[in-house]
């Protein structure tokens, strides 16, 4: 019997995203918004980009109660997605209600208290995470809000030095502190404390300018953030701050540049899930999938993966929503560029 095919296996939470009709107008009083439903949650925009991109990708995930979970499933499908790992859960479906605002980023209202993604247990991921991960990527609302954070830290920390971990903060700063935070159990000590531990088990960090404005208030020199979370355990740091260069740490290293294509913005919804999927798809095609093949990589070849993902990142946001490009596409701007 043959060895399954590596694959990145992508942890995390399903979140249906309402998104306005854009010249819909407000109804008669001025009080009746016009919304789409589309797919959305950091794990599953992660997922969906990196099938899209051809890279063999599974999805490990609650699949909360309602008439929107098989959209949500069908969605992961259509890109090529395993969902053999989603665990049928009998808490609801995220929701998040999106309004853009004029520099096309987004602006959340969530509503996901008791909500399907957040009550992992042990048994559960021990279950669900499929044969021939070589790397996991976790992160974002459900990778620090209790009770399932503690399962996830848990799953890092037993395949710790046997796959390639990737973790994305993605912090929500609704959910993460004040009242609604706390109606979920979450404050910003909890929540550090959480993503200390995963962090301190990465391999791979994602990590935005906004995420680090809430996890360390006052920090204004990116290419010292870098630097100082490349010494915190990771073997690499990508560091992103929207339109502005990317920052690519490694520890012992000079910090490295790289200026993100520049293209007409539709909005940013999901550009950094995308930029995650293009980035670790990059890594699993080249090989890397453990922490010596990540340090033997010549930077020539790793900027050249972070090109290409920021490419991916940069595609999507041409469009509306999380609606991240295919290879054909992703190969087709490199070329013409």
């Amino acid at each position: 019997m043959s060895a399954p095919i590596p694959k990145l296996c992508v942890l995390g939470e399903l979140v249906v995203d309402l998104l306005p009709v854009p010249g819909a107008g407000a109804g008669p009083q001025g009080t009746a918004p016009q919304y789409v439903a589309r797919p959305g949650g950091n794990a599953l925009n992660a997922a969906v980009a990196a099938g899209r991109l051809g890279a063999p990708v599974a999805l490990v995930a609650r699949l909360g109660t309602g008439p929107l979970g098989a959209a949500l499933r069908r969605h992961a499908e259509l890109a090529g997605v395993d969902v053999s790992g989603f665990v049928a859960a009998a808490e609801p479906v995220s929701l998040a209600v999106i309004g853009l605002l004029p520099d096309g980023s987004p602006d959340y209202g969530f509503h996901v208290l008791g909500a399907a993604d957040w009550q992992w247990t042990d048994d559960e991921l021990a279950r669900a995470v499929p044969e021939g991960t070589a790397v996991l990527h976790v992160g974002s609302i459900s990778s620090w809000t209790e009770p399932g954070a503690g399962a996830v830290a848990g799953l890092v920390e037993r395949l710790a030095g046997t796959v390639l971990l990737s973790v994305d903060p993605n912090i929500r700063p609704p959910l993460a502190d004040g009242p609604v935070g706390a109606s979920l159990g979450n404050d910003r000590a909890g929540v550090t404390a959480r993503l200390d531990r995963l962090v301190a088990q990465a391999d791979v960090v994602k990590v935005s300018a906004e995420d680090l404005a809430w996890l360390e208030p006052g920090t204004t020199d990116l290419d010292d953030a870098a630097r100082r979370w490349a010494t915190r355990g990771p073997g690499l740091v990508l560091l992103t701050d929207g339109g502005a260069p990317l920052r690519v740490a490694r520890p012992g290293r000079p910090v490295e540049h790289r200026e993100p294509p520049r293209v007409e913005v539709a909005d940013t919804v999901g550009a950094g899930d995308s930029l995650a999927a293009g980035l670790l798809s990059g890594l699993l095609a080249a090989g890397v999938t453990d922490r010596a093949a990540l340090e033997g990589l010549d930077d020539e070849r790793l900027l050249a993966i972070v090109d290409d993902a920021a490419l991916v990142a940069a595609l999507n946001c041409t469009r509306v929503g999380a609606d991240p490009p295919t290879r054909a596409e992703l190969d087709a701007a490199r070329a013409a560029r």
